[in-house]
């Protein structure tokens, strides 16, 4: 995604973070990934923090990536789509849904995450307004696309099945003996990804229920999707959070959806 690429620096030896340099339109960029098989908050903490000891002008971030959507009336969310924080009903664009206290009544969240910086939400809204940009992103993924790996007909069927109905073979990556009279029916949408604004759960707990996954959306006013990282940089480093949905965080998750949904996200960021 970087229009130029530039040779790498020399870093600190305690900075263990493996960087990729270049530049993006007028904007130098630094890229760097989580540690192959580490993930949660705490990881990503520690790796924005090495990045801005050794980059320490960098101006702000965006944390891109993929995660499990919420399907609901007022947000028709599939997979591919992007979702992108935003401040929305009262929350500043992510929060931690597994952070608080337990009462004998039930489970409080406590503390707040920074909102994205001004600068990015004030891009967010220019990208929002302006169309062309949309071609754009279309352009980037198209190019993405022809790497079979991240070709949207490589990805499986989109479906999503009811709330109350759990996958048949836990522990295996398919549904083909999921019974399909518990299929959501949905209207027919065509193949382009539609781009969502609000609110991102974040948290170190993969959720894979999908009564936990409506139950806890209901709690925070409506989530777009959860992920497991976003909420350990955000009071500590300002960023803007995207994510492409690659499974519905219910029983049936796979990894199917995994690469095009990262595909749509790197398109957006």
């Amino acid at each position: 995604m970087l229009d130029e690429e530039h040779s790498s620096l020399p870093q600190n030896s305690s900075d263990d973070n493996i960087y990729t340099l270049g530049r993006i339109g007028e904007h130098n960029t630094v890229i760097v990934g989580l540690p192959a098989g580490f993930m949660g908050t705490s990881t990503a903490a520690w790796a924005a923090s090495k990045m801005q000891a050794t980059f320490s002008s960098i101006r702000f971030g965006l944390m891109v990536g993929i995660g499990g959507g919420v399907q609901s009336s007022k947000n028709d969310i599939r997979l591919g789509d992007v979702v992108v924080s935003q401040p929305s009903n009262g929350h500043g664009g992510v929060i931690q849904y597994d952070f608080g206290k337990t009462t004998p009544d039930k489970f409080e969240r406590t503390g707040f995450l920074n909102s994205p910086p001004i600068v990015l939400l004030s891009a967010v809204a220019n990208l929002r307004a302006n169309y062309d940009l949309g071609g754009k992103i279309l352009y980037h993924l198209t190019q993405l696309s022809c790497q079979p790996l991240f070709a949207r007909e490589n990805a499986g069927p989109d479906v999503l099945y009811r709330a109350d109905y759990n996958h048949e073979r836990p522990g295996t990556g398919d549904c083909e003996e999921c019974k399909t009279d518990f299929i959501e029916q949905r209207q027919p949408r065509g193949d382009d990804f539609v781009i969502h604004y609000g609110t991102i759960a974040s948290g170190n707990q993969v959720v894979r229920d999908a009564t936990t996954r409506d139950r806890l959306s209901k709690d925070f006013g409506g989530v777009l999707c959860f992920e497991m990282e976003a909420a350990g940089l955000m009071n500590h480093f300002p960023c803007l959070v995207v994510r492409s949905i690659c499974d519905y965080a219910d029983s049936h998750k796979n990894k199917s959806w995994q690469p095009y949904a990262a595909a749509t996200a790197a398109a957006y960021a």
